[in-house]
């Protein structure tokens, strides 16, 4: 294989040159977070200025970093500098930048942190120019492992997301890409890769954390050709955008793992299966297909080594019940997503029938690196039962919003307080909810758990994909779970009783609960409910469904007894427990709230005390959020009785008072 080991080291010089040239090179975060909040405009304008410069200037798009709180996010890499990461970069802040640059200046007070060789955000850095100059005011630049956000992450999975342009397949080879791959196909058996996954203690990143390397190895004995392996992309928890996000930053790295896969599982093609919703993931991965079958790291005769395997991708149209593996692989059959009783498990009797493995996105990034590091490498960080990193989407009630890659085991506290930065407003911190809406609510009491598969298990939790909800104080309990049991109602399939009409019961008692209707009796109902659905449910929709229920009468049940005894929502969140009523004695008569309410529910007028109608009130609180602080004249009640509005003959201000 000599001509292709010079093949690949050329494709790796061609990456270097692309990663690294003898200009300033500006990448632009062009992920869907960074596009939403403006980063083409920002690209745009940066291509307009860096082209009155001549040729001083690269500029490229780029992935997303995982501060999605502070997008568009664009960084500069300049022969003898540390690379500088800018944050919040408008189109007006881009043409400061690019002039600044022109003149070999930056702008510190625009700059987020700077990356030095030995800070990289990558374990082992390639850096072919060291640093050797610093422009003026760069001391005023924190290092990246300064800020917050990055100072207890280890990105593996993420160590190239938002450095290399996704669209290269020279940058992603020079970043060390595919050499796990030629590693394998040089020499090393199937079976020694599947040991070597096995011994490195990978767990499934998608759900129950399955081992990976015992997967693999079931599907590799089973009976009947062809085999298949599948990439389960099909994301589908609110808050949750973990895979989209590596699959737009880099995709190879994802193709890269299921090609060493499709090897030691013996599988002839595959598929990687993703949301119709994700178009710019979608778009990225057909186009990193496209560049590793021109390359021969997909097709016939792989490297020239005897072994074949083509990848295709197949759009979902949205259905979170498809992200259950026998439901996905129906989907691909051109059916309705539909979930099977197991057994017989995919890997037996899968796509076609035949023998099929399925893997999340994060689960076949972690394979070329185990390969290239080993499964000693990998398991030295993580937990005695789940190794490695784990990529959370951090979101909800928290200041550092974004992707973040920590080690397993790290507890709720350091991801919340140290990474995330608290809770903004100065609010109090009440729960975070984990593994979407199959998952479950943590208290306050358990911050200090351990974040690893069998930890959450223990208080009714589960790891799930990686997303994590924070919610505040402002957050009622019992609007949590009616929320995401709306959900699972609304996507299950409706093939069993137990999900079809077990979820939908569920949800009316938390409605009526929320509405004023509870019983007693309610609590124990529901608990009684979810037992018998997480029992009799056909698939792991229906069997995790009842988990926020469960986890929040757990934790919560306070919360369930008022709405439930007092009639009262204590957070004020449900609006049928809840009134908005004009304080006679602070009402200033001016007429803030009159004007906003969007029903015309507040009557009143100048010198006039203003009442609010009760009949006429939907309860939206925008009374209460436009009266002015310092009146506080609007009050929002909750389980006690609206006073009776006061005659009109006596609404008028006493100003003298």
């Amino acid at each position: 294989m000599a001509l292709t080991a010079e093949v690949l080291k050329k494709l790796k010089e061609q990456g270097l040159r692309s990663l690294f040239p003898d200009r300033t090179k500006i990448s632009v975060g062009m992920a869907s977070c960074g596009l939403a909040s403006g980063a083409d405009e920002v690209f745009r304008v940066i291509r307009e200025e860096t082209g009155k410069h001549d040729s001083r200037f690269v500029v490229t798009k780029t992935g997303c970093m995982g501060l999605c709180m502070v997008e568009p996010v664009i960084s500069i890499s300049r022969p003898g500098w540390p690379r500088i990461i800018y944050s919040e970069v408008t189109p007006e802040k881009a043409r400061e930048i690019v002039g600044a640059l022109s003149e070999e200046r930056i702008i510190p007070e625009y700059a987020l942190c700077k990356i030095n060789e030995e800070l990289s955000l990558i374990e082992d850095a390639i850096r072919p120019y060291p640093v050797t100059s610093l422009p003026a005011d760069m001391e005023k630049v924190p290092n990246y492992s300064q800020v917050p956000f990055f100072a207890q992450q280890q990105r593996r999975i993420l160590q190239k997301c938002g450095l290399i342009d996704p669209e290269s397949i020279e940058e992603y080879i020079a970043r060390g890409g595919y050499s796990s791959l030629f590693k394998v196909l040089s020499g090393i058996s199937p079976e020694d890769v599947i040991g070597e996954v096995t011994k490195s203690g990978l767990r499934g990143r998608g759900g129950a954390g399955f081992p990976t390397g015992r997967k693999w190895s079931f599907c590799r004995q089973a009976q009947g050709k062809p085999k298949y392996i599948i990439c389960n992309a099909d994301e589908g928890d609110p808050g949750a955008y973990m895979d989209r996000s590596i699959l737009e930053a880099d995709p190879h790295s994802v193709i890269e793992g299921m090609i060493i896969g499709a090897y030691a599982i013996g599988a002839s093609s595959g598929y990687v299966y993703v949301r119709a919703e994700y178009p710019l993931a979608v778009k990225r991965v057909k186009q990193a297909i496209s560049e590793a079958e021109k390359h021969n790291f997909l097709g016939d005769n792989i490297l020239g080594s005897g072994f074949n395997f083509s990848l295709d991708v197949e759009c979902g149209s949205g259905a979170f019940v498809a992200g259950e593996e026998t439901a996905l692989i129906t989907s691909i059959e051109g059916l309705s997503a539909e979930p099977h009783q197991r057994p017989p498990f995919p890997a037996q009797n899968g796509l076609w029938d035949k023998p099929t493995n399925i893997n999340n996105v994060k689960t076949w990034a972690n394979v070329p690196l185990i390969i290239s590091r080993g499964a000693d490498w990998f398991s030295r960080v993580g937990t005695e039962k789940s190794k490695g990193t784990m990529v959370f989407s951090l979101v909800g009630k928290v200041r550092n919003t974004g992707l973040v890659e920590v080690p397993m085991g790290i507890t709720f506290r350091s991801l919340i307080f140290d990474i995330g930065e608290g809770i903004p407003g100065g609010k109090r911190f009440k729960a975070v909810q984990t593994g979407g809406p199959s998952g479950g609510c943590i208290p306050e009491s358990l911050l200090d758990l351990p974040v690893d598969y069998e930890k959450l298990t223990e208080v009714g939790s589960i790891m799930g994909s990686g997303g994590m909800v924070v919610m505040d104080e402002d957050i009622c309990m019992v609007d949590v779970a009616k929320y995401f049991l709306s959900f699972t109602k609304d996507e299950s399939c409706g093939k069993c009783v137990p999900c079809r009409e077990g979820c939908s019961r569920i949800y009316e008692i938390l409605t009526d609960i929320a509405e004023g209707r509870g019983q007693e009796g309610d609590i124990e109902l529901l608990q009684e409910m979810s037992n018998t659905i997480i029992d009799s449910a056909l698939c792991a929709l229906g069997g995790t469904a009842p988990n926020p229920v469960l986890t929040t009468i757990r934790y919560f049940r306070d919360e369930y007894e008022a709405h439930i005894k007092e009639k009262r929502c204590p957070a004020g969140v449900c609006k049928k427990l809840i009134s908005y009523y004009i304080e006679p004695t602070k009402c200033q008569a001016c007429m803030i709230c009159l004007r906003n309410c969007p029903v015309q529910a507040i009557s009143g007028d100048k010198g006039q005390i203003h009442v609010i109608d009760q009949e006429k009130c939907t309860k939206c609180g925008t009374c209460f959020d436009v009266c002015p602080q310092r009146f506080g004249a609007v009050v929002k009640l909750s389980g006690v009785p609206v006073p009776s509005p006061i005659p009109v003959e006596q609404r008028i201000l006493a100003r003298a008072k």
